[in-house]
């Protein structure tokens, strides 16, 4: 029953049906990205949007293809501004986070910044010698 099913669906028939499926799935990715870029536009209002989710659902060959004809270099455009966004916001997020640990009670510095706080204090009178020393092995054992 095997053989005769294969000998129903040939060869280049399952390649023409693999090929179209993937066209199929590239039309609907390339529908998804494009409607994604007009709701994420700010330099339209709401009735531009509209107008052209109406166009490109009335006439979707036609008005995908128009779209990416009229706004090739403003996608791009808008693409870059938002990698170049989220690339500032990470680079503000570690440097934010950087700080924290410098400026965090025990976090910044290591066993060498513990041991300089404990030599101040030793200097100022604060503590003693053996003090001095407990603060000073205790940070070097943690480190």
């Amino acid at each position: 029953m095997s053989s005769t099913l294969a000998a129903d669906y040939p060869f280049l028939d399952i390649l023409w049906t693999m090929i179209i499926f993937f066209t199929w799935v590239m039309w609907i990715w390339m529908m998804v990205y494009l409607f994604t870029d007009i709701f994420r536009r700010q330099d339209i209002g709401g009735w531009g949007k509209a107008a052209w989710c109406v166009f490109m659902i009335v006439l979707p060959f036609l008005g995908a293809l128009i779209y990416l004809i009229a706004q090739h270099d403003g996608i791009a455009q808008r693409n870059l501004e938002r990698m170049q966004a989220a690339e500032q916001a990470f680079d503000a997020r570690v440097q934010q986070a950087a700080a924290a640990q410098v400026h965090a009670p025990n976090g910044g510095g290591g066993a060498a910044a513990e041991i300089e706080k404990a030599r101040g204090l030793l200097a100022d009178g604060t503590i003693n010698q053996a003090e001095f020393d407990k603060l000073k092995a205790k940070a070097l054992a943690i480190a």
